[in-house]
């Protein structure tokens, strides 16, 4: 039996030279993602890209491939993704940042997991 369920995708665009104190701004959101209790968080790099400063940032040249583009995607429940915007707001007050509905959709097990997930090393 498959689940479908509307949720929110919040994607805050940011690059790999962009901190927050001795951290980067990825690291800290998806450590408050994870410490809000959100569902999920990815942080994806781009190749190439530009933003409001129109720099070009890519992987061609060596000596251009500081700083590329970084995607950090959290899925949730709308009202999950509309309170953690105040922490991204504090963490990258001028990184863009965009919100859409999606559907989920997640197939029910319908017997014991396959695999046992206990982590195979000690906590």
């Amino acid at each position: 039996m498959t689940e479908v369920r509307h949720g929110c995708r919040l994607l805050v665009y940011t690059t790999g030279d962009d901190r927050v104190g001795h951290h980067s701004v990825w690291e800290v959101l998806l450590q408050r993602a994870r410490d809000e209790g959100l569902s999920g968080a990815t942080v994806w790099q781009g190749i190439e890209g530009f933003g409001a400063t129109r720099r070009l940032r890519t992987t061609r040249f060596p000596d251009m491939a500081r700083g590329l583009p970084l995607v950090v995607e959290i899925v949730d429940e709308p009202e999950r993704i509309d309170a953690f915007l105040h922490v991204v707001a504090e963490v990258a007050p001028d990184a863009l940042v965009t919100t859409e509905p999606v559907s989920t959709a997640r197939r029910q097990a319908s017997g014991p997991l396959p695999f046992d997930d206990t982590p195979p090393y000690p906590r």
